[in-house]
């Protein structure tokens, strides 16, 4: 069963360092919208591209008429429940199955 344990480790940590490199890429994108940067960048477009399917429907259930645009904020909370609840509970599941402490 360790095998099983160090695999749900590794898979924990992988799913951790892919949640923090996308909230730097929100953070991005966000500041990239306060500069109106060259909408035909490939930079902003990858960024654009990757943030957008997520904040789309954040901005969808907010519908809120306010000046400044609270979706990226939203998924960063979103991202670090995640890290602090989804993440940990793989990382003692894996621990368990390994037979050790946490």
């Amino acid at each position: 069963m360790f095998i099983l344990g160090n695999f749900i480790i590794a898979l924990a940590n992988i799913l951790d360092l892919a949640l923090t490199i996308y909230s730097f890429i929100i953070i991005i994108g966000a500041v990239l919208s306060w500069v109106n940067p060259d909408p035909y960048n490939p930079i902003v477009r990858f960024i654009y591209g990757i943030t957008e399917p997520l904040l789309r429907p954040i901005r969808k259930l907010l519908r809120l008429r306010l000046p400044i645009d609270l979706s990226p904020l939203i998924l960063l909370l979103i991202i670090y429940f995640l890290q602090k609840f989804l993440i940990q509970s793989l990382i003692e599941l894996g621990f368990k199955l390994k037979g050790g402490a946490v």
